[in-house]
């Protein structure tokens, strides 16, 4: 990698500490970016929320050369200090990113966008041995929001890693609260997860969503209209397009001045995050919610 293309890396990374508090934009190299900090700052204006502070680090993870094309996969972590009335508190995320280079020129950088599909995770041939938890008879809420703050940025030894991790960590963190796993070995009944093998609700946003409405035994939830009616360690599925398929999956850690969720979610790794997610790249306005309040006595 040529001096002149990492110094305008770290000269990026940089300016976007600076535009997330003084609000220049011109660092921007993509639309969705530009899109989602926008959505971003309007969003905290409504709220009454207050970016005071950025503090953005990163990482290159990769570098590839093809043909005139300089690639590099680098790894951001962003750190917001929040100010809502008199009170603050720290928002975190793990962004990964694509930089491109023409001729040491930087010609695009964007957030390597990934989302979680409903596929068979099942490509694994080796054993993985979970913790084991304690049977309850109710939730735990602090041990799950204890998992979810712990491993949000990490990865779990005792469970499989998949690149769309966001549904098998809520998983784990409802699990670390005591959640009962059902309808195992049956891959397509209850939730569960054991040594090599899992339930496609434990993994699959889709099937989480629909475990969460319909199980009448073992981990369920209540909906509820409005994200102001959960609690720490209730759950949140979105489905980005609006399109019924279900993508992603969060915990709520804890409720901001005005009552609503803050929450720990992976694939992209958040801490503290306002739970709307309009700042992010797969926002669009047609997202939709479920709101799941997990029920505390099994």
């Amino acid at each position: 990698m040529s001096r002149n293309a990492l110094q305008q890396l770290h000269s990026l990374i940089e300016k976007r500490n600076e535009g997330f508090v003084n609000g220049k934009v011109d660092f921007l190299c993509h639309e969705d970016d530009l899109l989602s900090l926008e959505r971003r700052r309007q969003r905290d204006k409504n709220r009454g929320a207050e970016t005071v502070k950025a503090n953005v680090n990163g990482a290159i993870v990769s570098r590839r050369q093809i043909d005139e094309k300089l690639i590099v996969d680098y790894s951001i972590k962003y750190e917001f200090l929040i100010r809502m009335n008199k009170r603050f508190y720290i928002e975190e995320q793990q962004q990964e990113r694509r930089a491109i280079f023409l001729d040491d020129g930087l010609l695009e950088d964007r957030e390597i966008p990934v989302l979680e599909e409903e596929y068979d995770h099942s490509d694994t041939q080796t054993v993985f041995l979970t913790s084991p938890v304690a049977q309850r008879s109710s939730y735990d809420r602090r041990e799950a929001i204890r998992y979810a703050e712990r491993w949000w940025n990490d990865y779990n030894p005792n469970y499989k890693n998949f690149e769309n991790n966001c549904t098998n960590f809520i998983s784990q963190c409802l699990r670390a609260g005591g959640a009962p796993t059902t309808g195992a070995p049956n891959r397509s009944k209850g939730w569960w997860y054991q040594n090599n093998n899992w339930s496609y609700s434990w993994t699959v946003a889709n099937a989480m969503r629909w475990h969460l409405s319909g199980a009448r035994t073992g981990l369920r939830g209540e909906e509820r209209k409005s994200p102001r009616d959960l609690i720490p360690g209730d759950v949140i599925c979105y489905d980005f397009n609006g399109d019924g398929r279900w993508q992603h999956t969060t915990i709520v850690v804890a409720k901001d001045v005005n009552g609503d969720p803050l929450v720990n979610a992976q694939t992209t790794n958040s801490r503290m995050r306002y739970w709307a997610y309009e700042d992010s790249t797969a926002y669009t306005p047609n997202i939709q919610y479920k709101f799941f309040h997990i029920v505390d006595r099994f």
